[in-house]
């Protein structure tokens, strides 16, 4: 039976509309988007078939073009609107960061810096550009595969930190294996960026790993 013929409380539009997206299951949330099932299987049925054989939402989300393409009731039009959407997600995100007020929490900082970063399959290191109120001049990616001390350059950061008239930094990098427990790297990583920030009187405020959980702040682990 198809989901029109469900009652108006357990269809997933009508409960979202009703009760809010939070209350809806990642199946019921991803029916929504595809829409419509296949021959013998409702848009939930389909959508819980998904994320049993990706193994979740996030690396249904994360797929390569090709993997989720070859998917049954998927395809480039699908492909193409979640990447429209997720897109949309991350703008949104830096929108928010972009209005004039200042960062108020680390938890806002790290919100934002996942969005960006969790979904590489590769290693990425940015840095969010602050005035000396904390309020975001500019995201930036600055480095991209494996990071380490040789391939991130203090000097670089401290370049755009004073092209952007900065007065603090907060950097972060992310972990595509997921597990975000930050390494002796990361930590001199830190202190050299701390340092050479610090020769031209700017603020190295936090680095966060961003991993599958929530994003480990080097700071709140007095790691520099």
């Amino acid at each position: 039976m198809g989901i029109n013929h469900w009652p108006a409380s357990e269809r997933p539009r009508e409960r979202l509309l009703a009760q809010g997206p939070a209350a809806l299951s990642d199946a019921e949330l991803l029916a929504i988007f595809l829409r419509t099932g296949i021959s013998g299987c409702s848009a939930v049925e389909l959508a819980r078939r998904l994320l049993q054989q990706f193994g979740g939402l996030r690396p249904l989300l994360e797929a390569d073009r090709a993997t989720f393409c070859a998917s049954p009731g998927l395809g480039d039009a699908k492909f193409s609107q979640l990447q429209a959407v997720l897109e949309i997600a991350r703008r949104h995100l830096h929108g928010e960061l972009q209005r004039g007020e200042s960062l108020t929490s680390p938890r806002q900082s790290a919100t934002f810096l996942k969005a960006r970063l969790r979904h590489y399959p590769h290693e990425v290191f940015a840095a969010l550009f602050l005035d000396n109120r904390h309020r975001v001049l500019r995201f930036e990616e600055m480095f991209r595969g494996t990071i380490d001390a040789a391939s991130v350059h203090p000097r670089e950061v401290v370049k755009r930190a004073l092209a952007l008239n900065a007065a603090a930094v907060i950097v972060a990098h992310n972990h595509p294996s997921g597990v975000a427990e930050p390494s002796g790297a990361d930590q001199r990583i830190t202190e050299r960026l701390r340092d050479a920030l610090g020769l031209v009187d700017i603020r190295l405020l936090d680095h966060f790993v961003i991993g599958d959980g929530e994003p480990v702040s080097l700071a709140e682990r007095g790691m520099f």
